[in-house]
Formats: C-alpha cells, sequence, structure tokens
C-alpha cells in the first residue's frame, strides 16, 4: 500500500514537472515567435522606401511639395527664374527649388519678427528685422561661393582625366562618364547634368552652353567655350584639353601668388586694431598713472 500511494506521489509529481516544464517551453516559443515577428517587421519598415528615410527628410517630403504650390501660386514668374538660377549655382541646399526658398524665406523673417515683438526690445527687433532680411541671402551667397570654389579646386584633375580618356581612344562623351564614375563633387555633378541632357538628345554644343551659363565660373565657361570652338571647327580634342589644362594651372598658380602679396595687408588689419593698442596700454599705462599720481 505504501509502495503504491509512493508511485502515485511519484507520478503526481512527475505530471507536475512535465506541465510546468511544457508551460515553459510553450512561454519560450511564443517570446522566440513574436521577436523573429517583431524583427521581420522592422525588416520590412527598414525595407521601405520611405520609412528607411531619416525623419527630417520624410518632414522634407511632406512640407516642400505643399510649399510649392503656394508659392506657385504667389510669386512672379521673373522673381523664380533669378532665384532658380542662384539656387542651381548653390547645388540647390536641402533640395530646394525657388518658391520653397522664397516661402521657407518669409516664413524665417515671420518666426523672427515674433521673437522681436515678444522680447518688447527695440534694439533686439531691429537686429532680429536684419537678420531676417539678409540672413537667407547671405546663405545662398555663401553656398554659392564654396561651391564655385570647390569647382576650381577640381578643374584641373578632371582635365587630367578627360585628356587621358581622349588620348586613350575615347569619345569626349565617353570621357565625360568616366569622369563622372570616377570623380565626386559640384563639378562632376554638373557634368553628370550635361551628360543626361546630351544622352536626352540636346546637341552636345548646347548642353555645354547652358552648363557654362549655370554655373557662371571664368575657367570652366573658357574650357567649355574652347571644346564647343573645337569641336566646330574640327580641331583635336586632345591638344585643346592638354592647353586648357596648362592654362587652368597657370591661372591657379598666378592667383594663389596675388593671394600671398595680399597676406601682409591682412596681417596688418588685426596688428593695428588688436596689438597697438595693447602694446601702448603697457608702456604708456605706467607713466600715465605716475603722473596721475604726482597731480
Amino acid at each position: 500500500m505504501e509502495t503504491i500511494l509512493l508511485l502515485m506521489v511519484m507520478g503526481f509529481a512527475f505530471s507536475i514537472c512535465m506541465a510546468i516544464i511544457l508551460r515553459i517551453k510553450r512561454e519560450r516559443l511564443l517570446v522566440l515567435n513574436r521577436l523573429e515577428e517583431a524583427i521581420f517587421a522592422e525588416e520590412e519598415v527598414s525595407d521601405h522606401p520611405i520609412l528607411a528615410n531619416p525623419l527630417r527628410v520624410r518632414m522634407a517630403d511632406l512640407i516642400l511639395p505643399r510649399l510649392r504650390k503656394i508659392s506657385n501660386r504667389m510669386i512672379s514668374n521673373n522673381r523664380k527664374e533669378v532665384y532658380e538660377h542662384r539656387l542651381a549655382q548653390a547645388g540647390h541646399p536641402w533640395g530646394m527649388n525657388a518658391g520653397s526658398y522664397i516661402i521657407g524665406k518669409y516664413i524665417f523673417i515671420l518666426l523672427l519678427l515674433i521673437f522681436g515683438i515678444i522680447s518688447r526690445n527695440t534694439t533686439i527687433f531691429l537686429i532680429l528685422v536684419i537678420i531676417g532680411l539678409f540672413m537667407p541671402d547671405l546663405f545662398l551667397k555663401s553656398n554659392e561661393k564654396k561651391r564655385k570654389e570647390l569647382m576650381v579646386k577640381s578643374l584641373p584633375d578632371v582635365l587630367d582625366l578627360i585628356s587621358v580618356s581622349v588620348e586613350a581612344g575615347l569619345g569626349f562623351d565617353a570621357a565625360l562618364q568616366k569622369v563622372v564614375e570616377k570623380t565626386s563633387g559640384p563639378l562632376t555633378e554638373e557634368f553628370e547634368q550635361t551628360l543626361n541632357e546630351i544622352n536626352m538628345g540636346k546637341p552636345r554644343r548646347e548642353a555645354l552652353r547652358d552648363m557654362a551659363n549655370r554655373i557662371q565660373v571664368d575657367d570652366i565657361s573658357t574650357f567649355l567655350g574652347s571644346i564647343i570652338q573645337a569641336d566646330q571647327l574640327g580641331v583635336s580634342m586632345t591638344n585643346v584639353l592638354r592647353i586648357q589644362s596648362r592654362q587652368v594651372r597657370e591661372n591657379r598658380r598666378m592667383k594663389a601668388e596675388e593671394a600671398a602679396q595680399k597676406a601682409p595687408i591682412k596681417i596688418l588689419i588685426p596688428l593695428v586694431v588688436f596689438i597697438f593698442p595693447t602694446l601702448l596700454v603697457v608702456l604708456l599705462g605706467p607713466a600715465i598713472l605716475s603722473l596721475i599720481d604726482n597731480l
């Protein structure tokens, strides 16, 4: 009888242990399934072309089209053309076109006006008004200048690559394709746009002329004008490219020498404004103090 009771207790305990183990395994499987579903859902979200973008990009994609619609109704075409040209020279920062830039400028001025009114200080209000009126255009001008400097800096290397490609037997269009594949930067972006226009059927001369008008950099305009002229007259591209590369490097050397000659004059400004007054205070200060004591 005791043996039977012992076996019954052991069987009951074994059943309880098995039930606990099965429950633990079941809960573990449920957790693993939930983790797999969460990971799969995260992969689906990350693979989604819209949700994979950063939040600021999604916000810009949401807001900018609406701003463009509003600007198309409010702003004249002539003003749009002016700003569109300037934005093209600046590389379209943040993906802005003329309409979104002008609307953003007005919103920026309005916000500064609100802050100025809240401050209840005339000086702060005037400062914010001046910042709102001039800062967006200064920002655009600064981007234009930096982009043009990067273009001029990369031009000799791009010319060398085009020259080597043409000497190797490639056509000018194929040489531009090599530049697009092997280099990066603002000048490469402009060449890529020009190459796309040529591939879409626009004549090469017209595409190069549009690029020169769009960039408005003297060295690049000279180079593109020489290519257009060589194409019209049937002159060898290799000689033109070699001459242009040598001329661009010579122009860069002359600009560097000119900047070096202007450096001493620029150094005089902080000397006169900051160092000389300090020296006068150090040298004449004790004498002035002694005179004051004697008086």
